[in-house]
């Protein structure tokens, strides 16, 4: 376990809650925070919600009943679409020693769910016995770099990259619907074009979502661009005077891409419509989510 990182084990009485994400129903959290520390993280919102005093990247809530929290009745899930996780990865290092995740995901596959799972650890390949029972059951790495140096600075404790792929490739071996979620696309560092080159083989859809350069992810994108590359950093400010310039023109470039490629897609481009339209809960900001995970 990481040095300085507190650890808390607490009780929910809600843990499969209502989404108003646009591709989820319901959405699952087996913890609160989380210990990857990615320096572009939009989950850092939630820090105003679990009375810590933590940096956010330092500290997380296990929810140690998580998996008798699921409710015996699950008819109501038949079918609907279940994300796990939007406010966490559920596959941090403390699932290994809790198993929180896999003992929630025991409990609901008898319910039939459409089940979607995102994470950026290659510790999903554990449970690929219990993802292969669930009727309807899509799997995603995040992948935003596949510079492993670039990624243990901005991702300092998620899976190296080469570990991420050789994960996602062992899930598609095994016959389950993988997909990579590019996102945050990092101006001038971020490759997906060599990304999707890289996992084409082992991917059956791609996710891109655009970087969100504002609050405290602004300040800490920024502090490490300036050791980084300060002509990156410069870059990067000048985005800032004309940002829907950039990523339309950025949106422009994958859609003409991945149409002259066959590659299936979608683009998380828009965060105003989409919180306009999703309760606020997306990859710029989930304050819908927050409130009710407030309650947990």
């Amino acid at each position: 376990m990481l040095p300085g990182v507190k650890i808390k084990e607490v009780q929910t009485k809600n843990l499969i809650t209502k989404s108003n994400l646009p591709d989820a129903d319901y959405v699952i959290n087996p913890y609160t925070g989380c210990l990857h520390s990615c320096i572009y993280c939009y989950a850092r919102f939630m820090k105003r919600f679990t009375g810590h005093n933590e940096p956010w990247g330092r500290f997380v809530d296990v929810k140690v009943n998580a998996a008798e929290a699921v409710p015996k009745n699950g008819e109501k899930y038949k079918n609907k679409a279940v994300f796990m996780s939007s406010v966490t990865d559920p596959y941090l290092e403390l699932e290994k020693k809790y198993e929180l995740t896999r003992r929630v995901l025991g409990r609901i596959v008898g319910f039939e769910p459409a089940l979607s799972i995102q994470t950026k650890s290659a510790l999903i390949t554990r449970d690929i016995d219990l993802l292969k029972g669930f009727k309807q059951c899509r799997v995603g790495m995040t992948v935003t770099t596949l510079d492993d140096t670039v990624r243990a600075a901005i991702e300092p404790h998620a899976s190296p990259v080469a570990d991420r792929l050789s994960a996602l490739k062992k899930l598609k071996q095994n016959g389950l619907s993988t997909y990579v979620f590019i996102g945050p696309v990092l101006p001038f560092i971020t490759d997906w074009r060599e990304i999707i080159r890289r996992t084409r083989d082992f991917t059956d859809c791609y996710y891109f979502e655009n970087l969100n350069m504002y609050g405290t992810i602004k300040k800490d994108l920024f502090a490490w661009l300036e050791g980084y590359n300060r002509n990156r950093l410069a870059s990067y400010l000048s985005i800032l005077r004309a940002p829907a310039v950039y990523w339309e023109a950025v949106k422009q470039e994958i859609t003409e891409y991945c149409a002259a490629h066959g590659i299936t897609y979608k683009l998380y481009f828009d965060h105003k419509a989409i919180r306009k339209t999703a309760g606020v809960e997306n990859g710029a900001g989930r304050a819908t989510r927050a409130a009710t995970e407030r309650k947990s």
